[in-house]
């Protein structure tokens, strides 16, 4: 089960569109909701959705096929679907790694950290 400790609600969103843009709170609300919805609409109707140095979504569609009940583990069709499909920019995926790679030099030094100082 995916923990979602870690995720941004859209309350977050609010209170952070509150305080930086200088909206009310209901003001800021219903420009997030907004977004939201014009985002999802246009996914909805099988439009690509660019959102520059931030990622696209597009939807793909899936054929029909056999998969199987893995409780049980009887064939089973599964029916043609559409999908939504997010792909980050070039510019997320900098950012995402630079704070990877931030946090691995934050931490104590890996095995094979401490063999390279102690060859040098």
């Amino acid at each position: 089960m995916p923990s979602y400790r870690n995720a941004v609600t859209r309350v977050e969103l609010y209170d952070a569109v509150y305080r930086r843009v200088g909206l009310s709170r209901s003001e800021s609300a219903s420009l997030v909701e907004l977004v939201l919805k014009e985002i999802t609409d246009s996914v909805a109707r099988g439009e690509t959705v660019k959102l520059s140095s931030f990622g696209t979504f597009t939807v793909r569609k899936k054929g029909k096929r056999m998969g199987r009940n893995p409780k049980t583990g009887v064939a089973a069709p599964i029916p043609s679907r559409r999908v939504v499909i997010f792909k980050a920019s070039a510019v997320m995926k900098q950012r995402t790694d630079a704070d990877r790679l931030q946090g691995r030099s934050e931490k104590t030094p890996t095995e094979t950290d401490t063999i390279d100082a102690a060859l040098t």
